[in-house]
């Protein structure tokens, strides 16, 4: 998987980050942490690691996601976690659905047959579910796990998308420009771990508000 790149966005994962780059010193691809320059525990806990560190401009998960995106010089791509819960070995069912030409996009999915979570609350598990059916009747996608940014794509086709969101948003932003410059999309089944340290990031009440005046915002501005 040489022509593959890792963006892992990571905030203050001085814990977990080191365990998933253990797990992933197995495998042959670019791996890129992007973080705060201020995060320093955790770029001392990596200091020694086989990993390219990239320092955001700016603050938020999105705002990571696209500096991680512009840096990126191979033919694929994958947004994968720095907490431990995506598990490296769906990767090569992802790139395989990328490579066959069949796919411009593959977004992981824990809400299908034979997949699932282990990190869900029923907050969240709700919340995915309502933003997912919003997807389907409003932008027609065809996903089945919107809120889930475990996504791999060609590079280029990313690209072009011109994502603008900062903030957790970005994961419906992605989808939707997505749909709407007619690539071709599909998904494939996940399992969801346990987050290493346990601690999320994302504030189901809050970002989920933000997600939701993302979506009627782009509803509103068809333009991709």
């Amino acid at each position: 998987m040489s022509d593959l790149t890792l963006i892992i966005p990571a905030k203050n994962e001085k814990e977990s980050l080191p365990k998933v780059l253990d797990e992933l010193g197995n495998f042959n691809f670019k791996k890129y942490v992007i973080l705060e320059a201020s995060d320093k525990l955790t770029i001392e806990a990596i200091k020694n690691y086989d990993c390219r560190i990239i320092y955001q401009e700016s603050k938020g998960y999105g705002d990571a996601l696209k500096k991680g995106i512009e840096t990126v010089d191979t033919e694929f791509l994958c947004i994968f976690n720095a907490d431990g819960s995506f598990n490296p070995k769906e990767l090569g069912l992802m790139i395989n659905k990328l490579k066959d030409d069949k796919y411009d996009i593959v977004f992981a999915s824990r809400y299908e047959k034979n997949c699932g979570s282990d990190d869900d609350t029923l907050v969240t598990l709700i919340g995915n579910y309502i933003f997912t059916f919003l997807g389907k009747i409003f932008f027609k996608l065809e996903i089945t796990d919107i809120l889930y940014t475990f996504v791999m794509a060609k590079t280029t086709c990313i690209k072009k998308l011109e994502l603008t969101a900062k903030d957790f948003s970005f994961c419906v932003e992605l989808p939707i420009k997505a749909k709407r410059a007619s690539y071709k999309i599909c998904t494939s089944k996940s399992v969801e771990r346990s987050r290493i340290a346990g601690k999320k990031k994302v504030n189901a009440f809050r970002d989920g508000l933000k997600i939701l005046f993302s979506m009627i915002k782009l509803f509103f501005n068809n333009k991709i």
